[in-house]
């Protein structure tokens, strides 16, 4: 699907969008990035998806220090604008504050999350 959006939609339409891609850094605590990869796999990626965030990839690095306590992932809003109103509902959330809760039972995973918006160039094959 993705493929078929990009074959068929020129970069004047992709930039009048107003679509914006954020990519998220998290590192986490020691020993925790396994526990943080479960709560996405099983849980993060859906709520994003019911507050109309839409999931496009998701990262480690191959080398250490990263390796073993970074996660890296991109995903798409329709605007900054609905970037923050997806936020604000998210963090909201009650599933999330469950799942939250639950994955934290022995300790907090997360130690520090970097965020950045970017918008596509024209020749990105991904707009």
């Amino acid at each position: 699907m993705v493929g078929y959006w990009i074959m068929k939609t020129n970069p004047a339409e992709a930039a009048s969008s107003g679509r914006v891609f954020e990519m998220r850094t998290y590192t986490t605590h020691p020993g925790k990035l396994d526990a943080l990869n479960a709560r996405f796999r099983n849980h993060t990626t859906k709520i994003f998806e019911k507050h109309g965030m839409e999931n496009i990839g998701y990262w480690v690095p191959q080398d250490e220090p990263g390796h073993s306590n970074t996660l890296i992932y991109v995903i798409a809003h329709k605007s900054r604008e609905a970037a923050k109103k997806s936020w604000d509902a998210f963090r909201a959330d009650p599933e999330l504050k469950k799942v939250a809760a639950e994955s934290e039972v022995n300790g907090k995973i997360v130690a520090k999350v970097e965020s950045v918006f970017m918008d596509p160039v024209d020749y990105s094959l991904i707009k």
